[in-house]
C-alpha cells in the first residue's frame, strides 16, 4: 500500500509519482494542515438539515497527508480511480470523494494564476511591476488538450480542432520571464482560434509590460495598439524577403518566447493535463488551475 512514510524514503520515486520534491510536498502539506480544521468545519456547516453535530458520521480512512499525496499522484500519473484505490487500499468511490473534498483546500494553499494576476494588478511602482514581470515582458500562448469524441453532433463540431485533428479544449496562458503562470483563461472550444480566445479574454497588463506572442496573434498590433505587443515580422504581399534587422528580431523573440513553451511542457508532465481528459469538462478549469498552481509552486521555490 502507498503512503507518505514509504514513498518519502525514496525521493526520486516520490518526485516521479507526485510531481513534487519531498521538501516541496512537506511545505504544501504544512499549509494544508494549518487550514484543514477550519476548512472542514466550514464545509460541514453548509448543510441546513443537519441532525448530528459536526464531527459525527463516518471518518476518513486515510490521514490528510496521504489523501494529499493520493491527489497529487492521480494528477501526475492520471491512473484510474480503481488503480488509485488499490494503491492506497481504499474503494474507488472513496478516492473520488476524498479528492473532490480536498481540491478546494489545495487551491487555497498554492500560488494559483488568478492570485498572482490579482496581485500584479495592484502593482503601482516600476519596482513592484518588475517583481511580477522581470524585464517588463510577458509571453502569451495557447495550449490544447484532447477530449473524448462528444456524442452531441453540435459539440463534435464546436470542439473539433483543425490543427490537432482531434476534439479538444483550448486554454490560453500568460507567463513571465521566469515561466511563472500569471494568467489563465477558462477553457474554450477547440475549434476557436488562439487570437479569437485572446480578443474575448485577455489579461490586463501594466502599461510598461510588453506581451510577446507568435504569428497566431496576427492583427494584435492594429486591434490593441496600446498593448505594444511584440510579434514576429511576416512576409506580406510584395514583401518577399525580410530585412536582416527583422530576421534578427524574430530570432531574438523566438529565443525569449521559448519560456512559455517550457512552462506548457511542465504543465503537461502532469498527465491529467497532458493526455486525453477523461473527466467531466465542468471540472476542467479547477483541475487546470491546480496544475498551474503546482507548477508555480515549484518555479517560485527556485527563483
Amino acid at each position: 500500500m502507498f503512503s507518505y512514510e514509504k514513498l518519502s524514503k525514496r525521493p526520486s520515486i516520490f518526485k516521479s509519482f507526485s510531481g513534487l520534491e519531498v521538501s516541496e510536498f512537506d511545505s504544501l502539506y504544512a499549509k494544508v494542515e494549518s487550514k484543514y480544521v477550519q476548512f472542514e468545519r466550514e464545509r460541514l456547516s453548509v448543510r441546513k438539515d443537519r441532525k448530528r453535530k459536526i464531527g459525527a458520521g463516518r471518518p476518513f480512512k486515510l490521514p490528510v497527508r496521504d489523501r494529499l499525496l493520493m491527489l497529487l499522484i492521480y494528477y501526475r500519473l492520471y491512473v484510474t480511480f480503481t488503480l488509485c484505490g488499490y494503491l492506497f487500499d481504499v474503494d474507488q468511490a472513496t478516492v473520488f470523494r476524498d479528492m473532490r473534498i480536498l481540491e478546494p483546500l489545495v487551491k487555497e494553499c498554492i500560488p494559483l494564476p488568478k492570485k498572482i494576476y490579482a496581485a500584479s494588478r495592484r502593482a503601482r511602482t516600476p519596482h513592484e511591476v518588475e517583481t511580477y514581470f522581470p524585464g517588463f515582458i510577458a509571453f502569451i500562448d495557447g495550449t490544447e488538450q484532447e477530449i473524448p469524441r462528444p456524442k452531441n453532433k453540435a459539440k463534435r463540431k464546436s470542439h473539433y480542432s483543425g490543427k490537432k485533428k482531434r476534439h479538444t479544449v483550448k486554454t490560453q496562458l500568460t507567463v513571465n520571464k521566469d515561466g511563472l503562470v500569471v494568467h489563465r483563461t477558462p477553457h474554450a472550444r477547440g475549434r476557436r482560434h488562439d487570437y479569437d480566445v485572446f480578443k474575448q479574454n485577455h489579461p490586463t497588463l501594466p502599461p510598461d509590460v510588453k506581451p510577446g506572442v507568435d504569428l497566431g496573434y496576427d492583427g494584435i498590433q492594429s486591434d490593441f495598439p496600446k498593448l505594444n505587443a511584440l510579434i514576429p515580422y511576416k512576409k506580406r504581399g510584395a514583401i518577399k524577403k525580410l530585412t536582416e534587422e527583422q530576421r534578427l528580431f524574430n530570432k531574438q523573440l523566438a529565443r525569449a518566447r521559448v519560456v512559455v513553451e517550457h512552462t506548457i511542457s511542465r504543465l503537461k508532465k502532469f498527465r491529467i493535463i497532458g493526455e486525453e481528459y477523461r473527466n467531466r469538462l465542468r471540472q476542467y478549469d479547477q483541475m487546470s488551475n491546480i496544475v498551474c498552481g503546482l507548477v508555480n509552486l515549484r518555479i517560485l521555490g527556485k527563483i
